[in-house]
């Protein structure tokens, strides 16, 4: 499955996690069209200290945007118990953490068996090599660049080491998932992710907090198609 449309560097993921919680719809509105996927960060207060949305959240982002791509992120344990009703909600993309399974490779599997793309994520302290044997079965994989459970965080940047590895294994053998990155995202350091090789970028409150969240993502998409390739880690 291709994510990413012909012609295309990288696509820019606003999370909803900034939005305004009172005013969701309003919120969208304000990024202009400007964005290519809209992210969902799905939080348990167990795996992650948060509590944010469940499916309801995800089937009323359908009904209401159903041309939209909704990236939603699994932050939850076990991810099994959410799976289903997340992908009957409407979810385009499921991701789930390879620290919160011990059955990835089975839950991959189910996830594309309804009809989503499959992600994966690693939080930062996780080294790639836990998710090593199940890259072939997914579509993507999420790098956190913070510690997941809440927005606002500083950018950790010995994160771009992964991208590098990711990327290189990706090239020598033919695979074809995305890498994007989650966590202190925004203008200042879109460039840097997407020169090492992100092809998808999530940004929170960098952009629902700017005065002007549809210029903001304009800035970070001409930043990051101005970036240099990263050699063979470059989309």
């Amino acid at each position: 499955m291709s994510l990413l449309p012909e012609g295309r560097r990288f696509l820019l993921a606003p999370s909803l996690l900034s939005a305004n919680p009172l005013s969701v719809e309003a919120s969208i509105a304000r990024l202009g069209g400007e964005e290519d996927w809209l992210h969902v960060d799905v939080m348990d207060g167990h795996f992650v200290p948060n509590l944010t949305y469940g499916p309801g959240f995800v089937r009323a982002l359908r009904a209401r945007y159903p041309d939209a791509f909704l990236d939603v992120h699994l932050m939850v344990q076990p991810p099994e118990d959410f799976v289903d009703s997340f992908a009957e909600a409407g979810a385009d993309l499921l991701t789930v953490h390879g620290e919160a399974t011990p059955h990835l490779h089975r839950l991959l599997g189910r996830i594309r068996e309804k009809g989503c793309a499959a992600g994966v994520s690693l939080n930062p302290g996780t080294p790639v090599e836990w998710i090593a044997p199940v890259l072939h079965l997914a579509d993507l994989v999420l790098l956190m660049s913070v510690n997941p459970g809440f927005g606002g965080q500083k950018f950790l940047p010995e994160v771009l080491e992964k991208v590098t590895a990711l990327c290189r294994r990706r090239a020598v053998r033919g695979e074809s998932f995305l890498v994007e990155m989650d966590g202190g995202l925004g203008p200042d350091n879109v460039d840097l992710v997407v020169s090492a090789g992100c092809q998808v970028v999530v940004a929170g409150s960098a952009v629902f907090g700017a005065p002007d969240p549809a210029e903001t993502l304009r800035r970070m998409r001409h930043s990051g198609e101005a970036s240099t390739h990263g050699g063979s880690c470059g989309a």
